[in-house]
């Protein structure tokens, strides 16, 4: 019965701790973006735009292993799902994913 009384206070504290890390993700990408050290996602739509036209679905801004890596799932004018990983730096195409279609640029 111990156990009970602390799940609602376990639930609060991830209530309260989930929110607060969220922004740090967020003020970290607006630091990076501040700094040059990221390229603003209109110039990178623009980019991506020039070999894979097609309709953004989605876009993740994400630091993995000290790089800015923008994913960005797009549907293309033939239907097709393409999943790309862009260096957030530079507009580079990293790694393009999808059906009938696995790339890599690294």
């Amino acid at each position: 019965m111990r156990h009970r009384r602390w799940t609602p206070a376990l639930l609060l504290s991830f209530a309260l701790i989930a929110p607060a890390l969220a922004d740090s993700d967020h003020d970290r990408a607006r630091r990076a973006l501040d700094a040059g050290q990221v390229l603003p996602l209109p110039a990178i739509l623009t980019r991506v735009a020039q070999d894979y036209p097609g309709k953004v679905l989605e876009v993740e801004l994400e630091d993995e292993d000290m790089r800015w890596i923008y994913e960005i799932k797009l549907v293309q004018p033939d239907g097709r799902l393409l999943k790309l990983e862009v260096d957030a730096a530079d507009a580079r195409i990293l790694k393009v994913r999808g059906k009938r279609h696995e790339r890599s640029h690294r």
